[in-house]
């Protein structure tokens, strides 16, 4: 099955990009597999204070994951699979591509302003022609309109 890999955070762009994802999944009878990051901290020293932080953010990266996942549902009718990894964005999504074959697609939002995030950056620029499948760049400033239109 066609499966499209969206990366999602509290950005309005990640939601345009989980919209398109969801709307092609639909379209070409395809699933969606939503992968929330939760990067890891500088060292605190602290380590119960460097524990309690880590632990709020995997559990709001859950919630997002939980929400997002039943507006899909309720949506598309479509159930996607959700990861939540802690480490760094780049080397995880590499990994997650390499590791799952299923994937046909990587889908990233872009801010409607400003400059590309991490993850836009990296998978467009140098290396991009070597990636094992397409990368789709989503514009954050689509209104939902143009967004059907065009998923």
């Amino acid at each position: 099955m066609r499966t499209y890999l969206v990366v999602i955070d509290e950005t309005d762009e990640a939601k345009t990009a989980l919209r398109f994802a969801s709307h092609r999944a639909a379209k070409t009878h395809g699933g969606i597999h939503i992968l929330a990051l939760v990067e890891p901290m500088d060292i605190v020293p602290w380590g119960n204070v460097q524990a309690t932080i880590t632990d709020e953010a995997q559990r709001r990266a859950e919630e997002l994951l939980v929400s997002s996942a039943g507006e899909i549902l309720e949506e598309s009718g479509i159930r996607p699979k959700i990861t939540v990894k802690q480490g760094k964005a780049v080397k995880i999504v590499k990994a997650m591509l390499e590791d799952n074959p299923d994937i046909a697609a990587l889908v990233l939002g872009a801010a409607s302003s400003g400059p590309p995030g991490p993850l836009v950056s990296h998978f467009t620029g140098n290396g991009c022609g070597n990636m094992p499948c397409p990368i789709m760049v989503i514009p954050g400033g689509l209104s939902k309109e143009d967004l059907d239109r065009v998923s």
